[in-house]
């Protein structure tokens, strides 16, 4: 078993991580580290944890035998600090999206790992789900001819007071939502973007956006000619999905990117259409189990630190291009990897959570 440190218990890890990692099958989670004892302690009782240890004392944690891996789900602009100081113990490192707050951190985190030899992952849990992964096995076999056009929204209301609406933290839908449109389109067109096109809704009348703004829209052109367009918001109905057109025909996976729901694929072609819904699976458990199996057979992960980076430029990118309202340039690496179905893990579902 692979032990993992959960690093922040607010409400992803609470929600998501804690449970799933039960149904990981090769996982266990052997502390909790937050800033909340308390709370802390609850959780920890509740899913079986042995340590709950307040932050001034995750370096002594983790220079201890107690864990293989850490789980970071703190706000973006403490993931780099986190992940540095596990990589320096020796410890590998699930970090949630976005990657980092900027390239420098990125690369320093990237870095880190690559001295002391360990596995940065940025959490792209979507990689290890059989809806996505069968829309990207229909795309490389050619069922709707060459990709050409991405479209996606992913939108929802977020509530006032979270973390996410806070400037200091590099919140906003762009990075929250945002990032998982950015990510399928890049895999969609198996290569990467190479020039951003944006713009932004940031309403004065609702306090929630005093800070970040409620809805960006951007578009992201690819080498091959493919366009990728999409919305992401926090102040717009519950929608998640994506559409690819290609020359023979379309495929769209709707619900497409959360985890509270199965997803499910329609596929067009030649006038006949097929539509399957896909095993309800526990994210994080199948996640979390393909990054175990990856550090139990000392295999690089698909989705590690390069592949965080490659969407955090496409997010500086879009964020500068709907601040300047110019078109802005993306400079990233072909990717030598890509999410295959080999990488599907089919954890069940799980009702023992606890949201405090």
């Amino acid at each position: 078993m692979i032990r993992y440190a959960v690093v922040g218990a607010g409400w992803i890890s609470q929600e998501a991580f804690l449970p799933g990692v039960a149904q990981s099958g090769n996982s266990v989670i052997s502390a909790i580290v937050t800033g909340d004892l308390a709370k802390g302690r609850t959780l920890a009782d509740f899913h079986r944890v042995p340590r709950v240890v307040p932050y001034d004392a995750y370096d002594a944690l983790l220079a201890e035998d107690a864990v293989d891996a850490v789980y970071i789900a703190l706000p973006n602009s403490l993931h780099a600090d986190y992940a540095i100081r596990a990589a320096r113990a020796g410890k590998h490192i699930l970090v949630e999206k976005p990657l980092a707050t900027t390239e420098a951190e990125g690369l320093a985190m990237i870095e880190a790992a690559r001295q002391a030899g360990v596995f940065l992952m940025t959490a792209y849990r979507l990689h290890n789900e059989p809806g996505t992964l069968a829309v990207l096995a229909h795309l490389r076999k050619g069922s709707i001819g060459t990709p050409l056009l991405f479209q996606s929204i992913f939108s929802f209301q977020m509530a006032a007071g979270n973390h996410r609406l806070r400037a200091e933290h590099w919140g906003g839908p762009l990075q929250d939502v945002g990032v998982y449109c950015v990510n399928a389109a890049r895999h969609v067109f198996a290569e990467e973007p190479f020039e951003a096109m944006a713009t932004l809704t940031q309403p004065k009348d609702d306090p929630r956006f005093a800070e970040v703004e409620a809805t960006i829209a951007a578009t992201l052109r690819f080498p091959s000619g493919g366009i990728a367009q999409f919305i992401g918001s926090f102040g717009a109905g519950a929608v998640d999905n994506y559409r690819v057109v290609g020359s023979l025909g379309d495929i769209e996976l709707d619900p497409g990117f959360k985890f509270e729901t199965a997803t499910k694929m329609r596929l067009r072609r030649n006038g006949v259409t097929e539509e399957v819904t896909f095993p309800q699976i526990d994210h994080f458990g199948a996640q979390v189990a393909y990054f175990s199996d990856c550090i139990a057979a000392s295999v690089p992960p698909e989705a590690d630190g390069e592949e965080g980076l490659a969407d955090m430029r496409a997010l500086l990118a879009i964020e500068a291009a709907a601040r300047t309202g110019q078109p802005q340039a993306i400079t990233s690496p072909p990717r030598p990897r890509h999410p295959t179905p080999d990488m599907v893990r089919l954890a069940p579902v799980t009702t023992h959570r606890l949201l405090l």
